[in-house]
This record gives C-alpha cells, structure tokens and sequence, in this order.
C-alpha cells in the first residue's frame, strides 16, 4: 500500500513542522501583527492557507506517486541502439543488466539501495518522502520545494515585519521574546535552506541533468580536462527546450498512457517506448 509510506518517521516530522509553522503563523503572528478579523489579517490567512495547501498536496504527490520503476518485462532495444556490427550484441545487453535487481536498465536510470529497484530518470532518493525522485514525480518534488520555499519565505516576511513594528518595551516577559526571536531565527533559515535546494534543482533542469548526473558529470568534466578533452551533458540540448521538453513529455505521456496507446519519449527515443507501452 502506497499509504504505508507515511508511516515513516521523517514524514511525520515534516507534517509536525508545517502544523507549527501554520498555527506560529496565522494564530500568534498574523493575529498580533493585523489581526485576524481585519481584512488585512484575513488577506494574509487567505495567501499563507492557500500556499500551504499546495504544499501539502505536493508533499502527497511526492509521497504517493511511484517514481517511475523499471518493470521486469524490459528488453533493451539493441537494433536502435547504435550499436557496431562488429561489437556482439549478447555484450552490449548484459552490461545494461543491473547487477544488483537483475534487470535491465535503459539509459538515465539507476538502481536505488532503499527501494531496492531500477528507478528511470532518478535523482535521488528522499528520506522526507520516503520515496524515491524520478521520472514520474520529480515534477511534484520541485513543485514542493516550490512552495515551501514561498511558503517559507512568506511566512519569514511576515515575523519580521511584525517584529519591526512591534513595541519590545511592552511585550511580555523575556521567555516569550525568546520564543519570538526562536521562531524568527528558524524560519529565516529554513527559508535559506529551502531556497538553496530551489536554486540547485532550477539549475538542474536548465541543465536537463539528475541530481546523480550533476556529481557523474563533476567527475567525467574533471577527467575530461585532464586528458586535454571537453565535456558536454549529452541531454544538455538549450535552456529553453531542456524546460518544456521535460514537462511536455509528462503530459503528453500521460495523456498516451491515459488513452490506452505507446509513447516514445523525447531522450530516448528508442528504449522507453517498450517501458511506457504497457
């Protein structure tokens, strides 16, 4: 059951913290600040809500949706496969066989220790969703990172507008000062963190790249260098199609799968078409 998969510890950390920031948020730093029956106050309940709903739905998402595993019944294409004539093609299948689950792997796809499968396309895996990231929900995994981060960064604005106008002089005893500095200081830097995880994963898809193929390419570049040679990401296509040839390919294979028929996606043309078909 893929629900079993909030059964985890880390998850149930992640809820607790975005429970914390909701009520820190709306009952003790928009109500002190605006007020929560002024239209100011309900403004700003209204934009956090609504931000932190599509963080949750996007934090479900990561959790519920399969990444993208590569089925048993998998044969790789040798025909299309630009292989040699001369290179025997027994040689070529059996090095794409993974030596750990014993199937095979088309190109971009990796074999994950946790989940212990060959996940397409994978980046990573996350222990807050306790999933894997790969093709198939790498696009709810940056939408989270999304809107946590705005989320965050909305919910950091707030505490320190409140705090410059707050009158520190008659504000309460030093614990709840305490409390309030506390509260400032951690969301201000997990907004920082959030942000630099945005930042990364921005540069990944212009890129067209996995978080394994950006520390692959780090050691390819740097031998690349060394023997006198250069480098280039061979799925690095523009900055522009790296963006919408991602995403299109997930609608439009969704609407294939959706509508019962086979699709060949964009980076490899020739093998995914035996993954997606089924």
């Amino acid at each position: 059951m893929k629900c079993q998969r909030f059964l985890s510890i880390p998850i149930f950390a992640v809820l607790l913290l975005m429970g914390f920031i909701c009520y820190i948020t709306v009952f003790i730093f928009i109500d002190d600040w605006v007020g929560l029956q002024s239209s100011a106050g309900s403004l700003n309940v209204l934009i956090f809500t609504v931000l932190a709903s599509l963080w949750l739905f996007s934090f479900s998402s990561c959790v519920l949706i399969d990444p993208g595993y590569t089925p048993a019944s998998y044969i790789p294409d040798v025909e299309d496969s630009g292989v040699s004539d001369e290179e025997p093609k027994k040689n070529v299948i059996q090095s794409r066989r993974c030596d750990k689950c014993s199937t095979y792997k088309p190109p971009r796809a990796h074999h994950c220790r946790v989940c212990r499968k060959c996940v397409l396309r994978m980046d990573h895996h996350c222990l807050w969703v306790n999933n894997c990231v790969g093709y198939w929900n790498y696009k709810a995994f940056f939408t989270l990172v999304l809107y946590a981060t705005i989320g965050s960064l909305y919910s950091t604005t707030i505490i320190i507008t409140w705090a410059l106008q707050k009158d520190w002089e008659f504000s309460g005893s030093g614990s709840l000062k305490v409390f309030y500095v506390t509260c400032a200081v951690t969301m201000a830097a997990l907004t920082l963190t959030l942000g630099t995880l945005l930042g990364c994963h921005v540069y990944l898809i212009i890129r067209n790249m996995t978080t394994i193929e950006y520390y692959e390419a780090i050691r390819t570049e740097w031998l690349a260098r060394k023997s006198g040679q250069s480098y280039r990401h061979p799925y690095n296509q523009s900055v522009y199609k790296n963006i919408t040839s991602y995403y299109e390919a997930i609608r439009t294979e969704w609407l294939a799968r959706k509508s019962g028929q086979s699709y060949r996606h964009p980076y490899n043309q020739s093998v995914y078409k035996n993954i997606t078909s089924g």
